[in-house]
């Protein structure tokens, strides 16, 4: 029997359409409806309709076609069938009016000799209601299949932002498939993996095939194809070369495969590309050209330029739980926030993006976002985006903005209000983190527990801190004047 040349579409289950009460369909003969799928519908009354059958149909039939002389004892209905089986047929609706009053007994016994579904379609029934109901069937399938990859698209995208991005990834691959995924690197180790894990047999066929589709070594050598696949004890499995020829592979293994996982798999093997691939294009250039310019001198409103529209906006972003930020991170961090201007710096990550993406709060990061600003203003807003984050930390916020609003403060002329801070302030100038321990402090309100929180000490380190502050300081820190008058003060330092 052929392979049915099968639409796009998703099959209707033939169980769907014995299901439906307004068809009132009956299976006769063949082989359990569980296991049968039906791409589309045909009718035909030819006593020989191989010429017209693609494969995967249900074929629909009055028995016009049948002659008189054909009976139990000719051997009309099994050549019939069988020319039906050879064509790939999925199943044979009989239509018992008007032609005839029931279905023929020897076409019963020859769908069951050769293993063809043969379904009694009733005389309130028509062929064209029994198509309708196919196409309905076949729509609602097809809307679910384009819900599930586009959510499965959107979860991939999420997990890429996440600060694990390429383990996040391949989790959710694996999960959407029902099965086993796994990152190789340039040479061929494994980089991470997830979901089920195969048996030894699949796991060699999916190194073997990771292999076809990655890029040659030599010059002459032919060009690797873009994905490959394979079906080995039972399981499904493809491999996705990644980027512009740098030799990472995305190899997936699943027990079942739906219409819409080449299209998942797909999605997660561009999201992997990013992740992994290189910088080459004219922005790159661009930015590299920036970093010059800056570290030979010249302005940052020269340099803005060649980065792209401002204003801008400073994140910092810190990913939630303990350690540091891998660079691939920070890459899909930058990636989820529109920009490819990332700073990691320790267990920070500094961004520096066009105002007009706003950010929005991020799966595993806790973001500290400035006010829009002027390139010259970028340091400023680096102060800005530090603060929101440390406030944004202790108030266990996802994400805080820097709010500049009109202030009391604003009436002093800033020279005069820097010259009062500096005086004020001079007994624990000399000592940073007095001075970052206090403005913290003072911000949430003081408290000891969301300071030592924000700073990443411990709660009687800030308690010290706070009280050698006013020990140097020869002032009461619970007085509410003085700590407006240091608020001020920090503001202008």
């Amino acid at each position: 029997m052929p392979d049915p040349a099968v639409p796009p579409t998703p099959p209707v289950p033939l169980t769907a359409l014995l299901a439906r009460e307004d068809l009132a369909l009956r299976q006769l003969a063949g082989p359990p409806a569980e296991g049968v799928a039906v791409h589309w519908v045909h009718t035909s009354e030819m006593a020989d309709p191989y010429p017209y059958l693609l494969g995967g149909e249900l074929l629909l039939s009055a028995g016009v076609h049948i002659p008189e002389a054909a009976g139990p004892g000719t051997a009309y209905f099994d050549d019939y069938v069988a020319r039906i089986v050879a064509a790939g047929g999925a199943a044979l609706g009989f239509g018992v009016a008007p032609v005839h009053d029931r279905v023929p007994e020897a076409l019963v016994a020859a769908c069951a000799a050769h293993g063809l579904p043969l379904l009694e379609v009733p005389p309130r029934t028509t062929f064209s209601g029994v198509a309708r109901a196919v196409w309905q069937l076949m729509a609602r399938a097809r809307l679910a299949e384009l819900r599930r990859v586009t959510e499965a698209q959107q979860s991939l995208a999420t997990a890429a932002s996440r600060p694990d991005p390429v383990p996040s990834v391949l989790r959710r691959l694996a999960q959407r498939l029902g099965g086993f995924a796994v990152l190789y690197g340039p040479e061929g180790a494994e980089i991470a993996r997830a979901g089920r894990e195969p048996g030894d047999e699949v796991r060699e066929a999916l190194t073997r095939l990771a292999e076809v589709v990655r890029p040659a070594d030599g010059p002459e050598e032919r060009p690797a194809p873009a994905s490959a696949t394979d079906t080995v004890a039972g399981s499904h499995l493809a491999s996705y070369a990644l980027g512009a020829g740098h030799g990472f592979v995305l190899a997936v293994a699943e027990p079942e495969r739906a219409a819409g996982d080449h299209t998942i798999a797909s999605a997660a093997a561009v999201l992997l590309s990013l992740l992994t691939g290189e910088q080459q294009s004219g922005t790159g250039a661009a930015r590299s050209s920036a970093l010059v310019r800056l570290l030979l001198g010249a302005p940052p409103e020269e340099v803005a330029p060649l980065l792209g529209d401002g204003p801008w906006t400073v994140v910092h972003a810190r990913p939630d739980g303990d350690g540091t930020p891998e660079p691939l991170a920070a890459s899909a961090l930058g990636a989820a926030l529109g920009s490819a201007l990332v700073d990691p710096a320790g267990d920070v990550v500094r961004v520096l993006v066009p105002a007009g993406r706003a950010p929005a709060p991020l799966p595993g990061w806790t973001l500290g976002v400035s006010a829009a600003v002027a390139p010259h203003d970028w340091p400023a807003a680096d102060t800005q985006a530090a603060r929101a984050l440390a406030r944004a930390r202790a108030t266990r916020s996802p994400l805080l903005r820097h709010g500049p609003r009109p202030a009391l403060a604003d009436l002093v002329p800033s020279g005069e209000a820097a010259a009062h801070a500096q005086a004020l302030l001079a007994p624990v100038a000399a000592h940073p983190a007095l001075t970052e321990t206090l403005h913290t402090w003072l911000s949430l309100h003081g408290s000891w527990d969301r300071t030592a929180v924000a700073l990443s000490v411990h709660r009687n380190t800030v308690r010290q801190r706070i009280a050698r502050c006013a020990a140097l300081l020869e002032t009461d820190l619970d007085d509410p004047d003085v700590r407006m008058e240091l608020w001020f003060a920090l503001r202008h330092v």
